[in-house]
């Protein structure tokens, strides 16, 4: 603008200053018609200050003789130390940013008498219309403004901490020159290791996460005379509007904060569980990025063999069953640099909010607490006796999910029948009628990793159970057993008529009556008509409707003679 060299510079203001001594009339001063003026004005310009400003050049009569927007560049300078037309450095002492105004500078604060070459006349008065876009001094430092505050903050920002924030920055006229979330992507960086603008290191200092702040950075302290690109020019100061999403350092470890520990707490997790927990993911402003309670279902794992993140598998480390804990977990030792997918970022610390449902080991055998023994026990029950007792079913978070209550008549068994789960058939045994006893079946004796019907998979599953009758059984594959010696010529005591043949109703009253004196005892939880019509089929060996001695054998020489054609063979 306007510039002359040095040497021609100072020629003209000593020239003019010997006009102006020898000037016989008053001298005018410079007009100032401010004509647009920002409805807020942070700041004016004062002498000391370096300004950025576009302007338009004009004679009194229009005619424009120079502009900064022709040249694409804005004009920059320190107002006060005559480094620019005496009339424009006093005519924009005042100015707001933004803030449009039009100086008349008379000819001498001008070029004067001698004009500027063939471009300005002698004694001519001058118009210059100017934008100001930017002030700063050089005893300026980072502005810095609190918009929003975090609501909880446990931690700010310090050296070496690495940051992820989301921002928009601007000139300070305005024009906005980049944005993060235009990116969908936050800015992330480490503080005071040089790989931010000096001045936003500094303003970052002692941030807190979800907190919102306005930086005003003077160009020493930012992009400096250079400028950055096409978007920030030279001497350009810079505001941003930040907001801090994400804190951690590279030393962090986990942080464990327990929220809910149940009052019994018997067994604590170890490596080598397998657990079943809901969880809450969160990032540190509070954002979910997953959930599996929208799931309805429990995320499960084993603890401590790599299947999950290496944070994960150590904050899961020591938990009791219905334990409630928050585990902030760093990106190092979550997802890295990479993140996950969509929507978990680089870099981002990660926050699960966790309930324990349950967790077993794969060796675990089922567990059986006595909670009341009857006084007097004569019999226990055992494999293949018939049961019947009440219960109640539920996961080891309480809720239930079966109940005997539901039922007209206690539930039924044979123990050892696989007519129910493994844990539960092993728990029933050796219990007296009257006893009580919760029994803990883990998934591998229970329903598996599949689960059953409203049985989840792997679940843990607790039983309330009371022993209600015991039928004792017999031996697998019998049908009826001996309770005392049978007798020296079982056919002869069959055949009570003595007619050589024992028919299905003299056989049935023989092995009712040994039922009735205690001396033999049928299979259990079925028709006894039916267990005995298959002990007559067994013996009629020709299928004509009678037995003969010839073709009565007891089942334990059946056996026998099958072990010795088995060893013949």
């Amino acid at each position: 603008m306007w510039r002359l060299p040095l040497g021609l510079r100072l020629k003209l203001v000593l020239l003019l200053w010997a006009w102006v001594e020898s000037s016989p009339g008053p001298v005018g001063d410079i007009v100032v018609d401010r004509y647009s003026v920002p409805k807020r004005c942070r700041r004016e310009v004062k002498d000391g200050d370096f300004v950025r400003y576009h302007y338009n050049a004009t004679f009194t009569d229009g005619k424009q003789f120079d502009s900064s927007y022709q040249r694409g560049t804005p004009f920059f300078e320190v107002v006060g130390q005559g480094r620019q037309l005496a009339g424009v450095d006093k005519g924009i002492v005042g100015m707001c940013i933004n803030e449009r105004r039009k100086i008349t500078v008379p000819p001498h604060l001008a070029y004067g008498g001698q004009g500027a070459g063939d471009t300005i006349p002698p004694d001519t008065t001058l118009v210059f219309d100017l934008h100001l876009l930017d002030i700063f001094n050089r005893a300026d430092k980072v502005q810095t403004r609190v918009i929003k505050s975090s609501k909880n903050c446990s931690r700010s920002v310090m050296r070496t901490d690495f940051v992820r924030f989301h921002f928009n920055g601007s000139l300070l006229d305005g024009s906005a020159f980049d944005s993060s979330y235009e990116r969908s992507q936050t800015q992330d960086s480490v503080v005071g290791e040089g790989w931010l603008i000096k001045g936003l290191e500094e303003g970052l200092l002692g941030m807190c996460v979800g907190e919102i702040r306005n930086f005003i950075i003077p160009p020493f302290l930012a992009f400096g005379e250079k400028g950055y690109g096409k978007e920030i020019p030279p001497h350009a100061t810079l505001v941003y509007d930040i907001l801090l999403e994400d804190l951690h350092n590279t030393k962090d470890d986990i942080t464990v904060e327990i929220q809910e520990v149940p009052e019994s707490c018997t067994r604590k997790s170890v490596t080598g569980d397998y657990i079943r927990y809901h969880y809450n993911g969160t990032f540190l402003n509070g954002i979910t990025f997953d959930t599996s309670y929208q799931r309805n279902s429990t995320y499960n794992t084993y603890i401590g063999l790599g299947y999950v993140i290496s944070g994960m598998d150590k904050g899961l480390q020591g938990v009791c069953v219905g334990e409630r804990r928050k585990i902030t977990i760093p990106p190092h030792l979550a997802y890295g640099q990479q993140g996950a997918g969509k929507d978990i970022p680089g870099s981002a610390v990660v926050v699960f909010d966790i309930h324990v449902i349950d967790f077993h080991n794969p060796k675990d055998p089922v567990q059986v607490n006595v909670t009341l023994k009857p006084e007097q026990c004569n019999e226990t029950s055992e494999v293949n006796d018939f049961v019947q007792y009440h219960y109640n079913c539920s996961l080891l978070d309480g809720t239930l999910l079966f109940t005997s209550s539901d039922y007209s008549a206690p539930q039924d068994v044979v123990l050892g029948a696989d007519k129910v789960i493994d844990g539960l058939d092993e728990g029933l045994r050796g219990m007296c009628v009257g006893e009580r006893r919760t029994i803990i079946v883990p998934p591998h004796l229970g329903h598996g990793e599949r689960g059953g019907g409203d049985v989840p998979g792997s679940a843990v599953l607790q039983f309330e159970v009371e022993l209600v009758s015991i039928q004792k059984g017999v031996p697998e594959g019998y049908l009826f057993v001996w309770l005392k010696d049978s007798p020296a010529e079982l056919f002869q005591a069959l055949d009570m008529n003595q007619d050589k043949e024992v028919p299905l109703e003299e056989f049935s009253e023989f092995i009712k009556q040994q039922v009735a004196e205690g001396k033999g005892r049928l299979k259990p939880a079925q028709d006894p008509e039916v267990v005995i019509g298959d002990m007559f089929k067994n013996q009629d060996r020709n299928k004509d409707g009678r037995i003969t001695a010839e073709e009565l054998k007891l089942k334990v020489e059946e056996d026998a003679e099958k072990e010795n054609q088995h060893d013949e063979l």
